[in-house]
């Protein structure tokens, strides 16, 4: 069945950064079938749905390339302090603590926010046991995703959450086997090594080359966040971290590096030349201490840029719009008031973050024969500038999760007036209330 959408106006995030109005957008099953020009169209007689939305502001669906579902439950547990000691004495013992049943809760509270906040596709780092519950719950929830295990076979800051190198592969292998390509072609699986501190070096290479048995996979996992971290990578291999990964080759288009704050002009030419991808994640590197990343030079010099939440212990939240804004404020202290416009700061949320994933030619923009992945936005009331001078503008510095009022994956609507579809809100708070407890129990 066909489906018309007419929305206000239609921000596509297409190669010309087209704003169209007076415009339907036609889905036919998962796609974007066609752009209509409504000078001279017969509603009358259309065959189809026709939904109207006079008010409202269609754009593609927001894809976030670094998230970690299993975290959602610890919101709020790990505040004020730097990433080694968060690690080391609050997210690993509490991943470590993880039963599938408190897993499940985790996964379902974080894509729940995450589809209310306009989000469409996800790349996820899982923890280290039960990684089938975020696929089950990612299947059950219609998004469009990439996640996998995290892999952890050296563990020096909590031993305890660790397992040895050929059951990491093992499982992993299964894993990918099971799920790549899982959902009707919505879900795909992402390598996900922990960071260098925490993988020995074969488990980084073998991890590498397993991926290259699964078309569409991709290689997730953090690089220069903290100077501690660097310190210590210094100390083990005599290199920077993003050398070290060159060194063993790693890197490439299909492997995304989630921070890249502390990069030197070598390291910077090694992440363009190789074109490997940076996750931009601000509010984590500012709550964290960690820094902040020099992402204008970055995109400058060819880098792909896309943005993610991380965890909510590591921000508190999972708002696209939250990351949007302050990858946008942030550099302009240090750089200039013109150093990140918001036209670019929503591409990043958009089209960068499908092209850093493979999906550029499904989804990330609003064009024909794209996946229907979409969202609507009010753009109006107060709080909103009264003028559609500067429609970027407005979405990246005045706009917030209460902004999204629908949303479709694949062409299924997940969020209708502002209620998901496919969970119940106050089900999915208590039930992660409950196992929260559960889990705090275990640990102490």
């Amino acid at each position: 069945m066909k489906t018309l959408l007419i929305p206000k106006q239609v921000i596509t995030a297409n190669p010309n950064d087209d704003i169209l109005t007076n415009t339907a957008v036609e889905i036919f099953d998962d796609t974007i079938s066609d752009l209509i020009d409504l000078s001279n169209f017969d509603k009358k007689n259309y065959e189809g749905e026709i939904l109207e939305f006079p008010n409202l502001t269609l754009i593609p669906g927001f894809i976030q390339t670094h998230v970690h579902l299993c975290q959602t439950l610890f919101r709020g547990l790990a505040d004020d302090l730097e990433l080694l000691d968060w690690l080391s004495k609050k997210i690993f013992p509490f991943e470590n603590a993880h039963s599938p049943e408190s897993l499940r809760a985790s996964a379902k509270l974080g894509i729940a926010e995450l589809q209310k906040g306009g989000t469409t596709t996800i790349v996820d780092m899982g923890t280290l046991r039960h990684e089938q519950v975020i696929f089950e719950e990612l299947n059950h929830s219609g998004m469009r995703a990439f996640a996998g295990k995290c892999l952890i076979d050296q563990n020096s800051l909590f031993p305890e959450f660790s397992e040895s190198t050929s059951e990491g592969l093992k499982s992993v292998n299964e894993l990918a086997n099971e799920f790549h390509d899982s959902g009707d072609g919505r879900l795909k699986y992402a390598f996900s090594p922990r960071f260098v501190l925490s993988c020995t070096e074969a488990l980084l290479k073998e991890s590498f080359e397993m991926s290259k048995d699964h078309t569409g996979s991709i290689y997730h996992t953090h690089s220069s966040e903290n100077k501690d971290e660097i310190k210590a990578v210094w100390d083990l291999h005599r290199m920077g971290n993003i050398e070290y990964f060159s060194s063993i080759g790693v890197l490439g288009e299909s492997t995304l590096l989630a921070h890249c704050i502390h990069v030197d002009e070598y390291e910077q030419a090694i992440l363009s030349d190789t074109g490997t991808r940076v996750m931009h994640c601000p509010s984590t590197n500012l709550k964290l201490g960690s820094g902040i990343a020099n992402i204008p030079k970055y995109l400058n010099i060819g880098i792909n840029v896309s943005l993610g939440a991380d965890g909510p212990p590591c921000n508190n939240n999972l708002s696209i719009f939250n990351e949007m804004k302050l990858a946008a404020m942030i550099q302009k202290p240090f750089r200039g008031a013109t150093s990140m416009n918001a036209r670019d700061v929503f591409r990043m949320a958009t089209i960068n973050g499908a092209e850093a994933v493979g999906l550029a030619d499904e989804t990330g923009s609003i064009e024909i024969n794209k996946k229907a992945d979409l969202v609507l936005l009010d753009l109006n009331g107060v709080g909103h500038p009264l003028t559609d001078e500067n429609l970027y503008s407005t979405i990246v510095y005045a706009c917030d999760v209460n902004s999204v009022k629908e949303v479709m994956i694949n062409g299924q609507w997940i969020v209708k007036e502002k209620n998901l579809l496919n969970y119940d809100e106050s089900e999915i708070v208590a039930e992660g209330k409950t196992e929260l407890n559960k889990l705090l129990n275990r640990i102490n």
